[in-house]
This record gives structure tokens, sequence and C-alpha cells, in this order.
């Protein structure tokens, strides 16, 4: 558990990546055209991306905080996402009025396995490695003051 804690952040930069590779696959391979909450999705996936990697860099250990602000957002859109698309919502409170609409099935696998469900998914990995990376992050904390207190 202490080594899924201490490079959750890795993992996370990893499911990042994957979505960021998946996304440009549906659209510039498959020419799948995203839809307007997949572009917001997008927005906040993507910058996660470099976010990571410099704060893995330059060993930035509260990289958790612009992290989780951008995966919770980008969470949001996709459950509002998931909502008109399995029809949870009315489609007329999509906000897709030109173009692609946000409930168009490019693919389904399983039944449930979705575009929106895959954007879904990978904030929910980010979000939880980034909790855990947190958390290994403020227990390192804790036994460093303690060490310090008793000097």
């Amino acid at each position: 558990m202490k080594t899924l804690q201490k490079n959750s952040h890795y993992f996370a930069l990893i499911v990042a990546l994957s979505a960021m590779a998946g996304s440009m696959f549906f659209s510039e391979v498959l020419q799948y055209p995203p839809c307007v909450l997949c572009w917001y999705q997008r927005v906040c996936m993507y910058p996660i991306v470099g976010i990571l990697a410099l704060g893995i860099y330059f060993r930035d250990k509260y990289v958790y905080r612009s992290v989780l602000l951008l995966s919770g957002i980008g969470m949001l859109i996709s459950l509002y996402h998931n909502l008109l698309y399995y029809q949870v919502l009315p489609e007329a409170a999509a906000p897709c009025r030109l173009g692609v609409s946000c409930t168009t099935k490019f693919i389904e696998y399983f039944g449930f396995i979705t575009i929106p469900f895959l954007s879904g998914t990978a904030f929910a990995l980010v979000i939880l490695f980034m909790l855990f990376y947190r958390h290994s992050v403020l227990s390192g904390e804790k036994k460093s003051s303690k060490g310090r207190s008793a000097l």
C-alpha cells in the first residue's frame, strides 16, 4: 500500500496520458468529431498531463492540488455528460446545439463502455491516485514534524 501511495502520481500520469492519447485517437484516427462536452473534458484532462509531468520532474509534492481541481471539474462535466448519454437527463438539457450531439453513440462495448464512460473512469482514477498521493504527502509531513518537535 505504501508503494502505491508513494508512486500514485506516476499512475495518475499514465492514466491522464492514456486518456489524452485515447481522445486524440478517437478524433484524429477514427475521425469521431468531439461534442461540446467532450471538448470541455479535454480542456480539463490535457493540462493534467503537463502539470503532473512538471510536478514529477520538479518533485513538487503539492502537485495534487492543481490536479485534483482540474480532475474534479472534469469529473463533474463527465458525470453530466453520462447522465445525458444514458438518458437520465433529457436531451433538451444538452449544450450541444450545433454539430455533434452529446448523445451520439460512436462506441458501446458490453452495453455500457462508451466514450463518456471512459472519460469519467479516467477522471475518477486520476482523483483516486491523487488522493492516495495526497495522503502519502500529508502523512510524511506529520512524521517529519513529530521528529522535529522531539528535538
